[in-house]
C-alpha cells in the first residue's frame, strides 16, 4: 500500500463543468491524518483468493443478477435479461451475471484476472475489506490521493483531458450509449495498473471502475460538517461512489473529474462499480 502523510488540502470543486446538485462545491479546506491506499483497485485474481479462503456469496450471486451493459449482452444471454432501468436503458438485468461471469453465464474472466473485479455491492467490498485487514477509504481520503499532489486541477494529471492527444484514462470515446470506439485501448475494463499513474502512484482513478468509498451520500453534509477527517453523515441510503468508468462520457456523465461525485444504494452491483482499500496509519 502507498503510505500518504495526509494534512491540508482543497476539496471540491467550483468547476463550470461540475455538477453542483451533486455537492461538489464548494471548494474548502480539509485535514486529514496520515493513512494507507491501495495503488490499484482490487482485481479479480485478488478477489478469487478472498472467495477461495471464505466461501463468500456476493450479493449479486445471491440475487440471482446483476446489470451488464447492453453491448456486452451476448445473443444468447439475451435470452436471459430480466428488464433495464427506464432512465438508463443500456443497463439490462442479466440472470447469472456476476463478477466471475461479468457477461452473463456464458463469459468468464480467464483472461482478465489482471482488471478491477465488478459486479461489486459496498457490502461485498465491506466483507473483503474485513478479510484483508483494511478498509474502504473515506470520501476525503479518496480525493486527497487521487489528486496526486495536484491542488485544484480537473484530473489527476492536469487540466487537459488529452495531453498532447494522449489518452491518460478509460472513459467512453465515441457516441454514448450507441458507439465506443475505444481509441484508449479499452472497451470495458482496463488493467489495473493502465495508463500512468498519479503524482502519489495510484493508478486509474479516472475512469475504468467507480469505487465504494465509506461515507454515506449527501448533496450538503459537508458545507457545514468538520474539516478535520470527516467521514460523511452518520446514515443515509447511498454510500458514495467516486472515479467514474470505462462508460463515462461528457455528454451525460462527465464523472471522471477528480471531484466528481455519485452514489448507489449498498446492495447494487453493476459491471462498473469496484473498489480499492485503505488502511489506517
Amino acid at each position: 500500500m502507498i503510505y500518504l502523510s495526509g494534512g491540508e488540502f482543497l476539496m471540491g470543486t467550483d468547476d463550470g463543468e461540475g455538477f453542483p446538485a451533486d455537492g461538489e462545491g464548494p471548494v474548502r479546506s480539509v485535514t486529514l491524518k496520515p493513512f494507507y491506499i491501495d495503488p490499484c483497485t482490487v482485481t479479480n485474481e485478488e478477489f478469487s483468493r478472498f472467495v477461495e479462503a471464505t466461501g463468500y456469496v456476493t450479493e449479486a450471486e445471491t440475487f440471482g443478477w446483476s446489470f451488464v451493459f447492453h453491448l456486452f449482452v451476448s445473443p444468447e444471454t439475451a435470452e436471459k435479461v430480466r428488464g433495464s432501468v427506464q432512465q438508463t436503458p443500456w443497463w439490462l438485468g442479466v440472470d447469472g451475471a456476476y463478477w466471475k461471469c461479468p457477461e452473463g453465464p456464458d463469459s468468464n474472466i480467464d483472461d482478465r484476472m489482471d482488471h478491477p473485479v465488478i459486479h461489486i455491492s459496498f457490502n461485498d467490498a465491506m466483507a473483503y475489506c474485513k478479510w484483508s485487514g483494511k478498509r474502504l477509504p473515506t470520501e476525503a481520503e479518496w480525493e486527497f490521493a487521487a489528486r496526486g499532489g495536484l491542488v485544484q486541477r480537473r484530473y489527476p494529471w492536469g487540466d487537459e483531458l488529452k495531453p498532447n492527444g494522449e489518452h491518460y484514462c478509460n472513459i467512453w470515446q465515441g457516441k454514448f450509449p450507441e458507439k465506443n470506439n475505444a481509441s484508449d485501448g479499452y472497451a470495458g475494463t482496463a488493467p489495473v495498473r493502465s495508463f500512468y499513474p498519479n503524482g502519489y502512484g495510484l493508478y486509474n482513478v479516472s475512469g475504468n471502475v467507480w469505487e465504494w468509498c465509506s461515507d454515506w451520500f449527501s448533496p450538503t453534509y459537508h458545507i457545514q460538517a468538520t474539516r478535520e477527517n470527516p467521514v460523511g453523515p452518520p446514515k443515509g441510503e447511498n454510500r458514495v461512489l467516486r472515479g467514474g468508468s470505462y462508460l463515462c462520457h461528457k455528454s451525460y456523465c462527465n464523472r471522471y473529474r477528480v471531484a466528481a461525485r455519485s452514489k448507489n444504494t449498498p446492495d447494487s452491483s453493476t459491471g462498473n462499480i469496484g473498489f480499492r482499500c485503505a488502511a489506517d496509519a
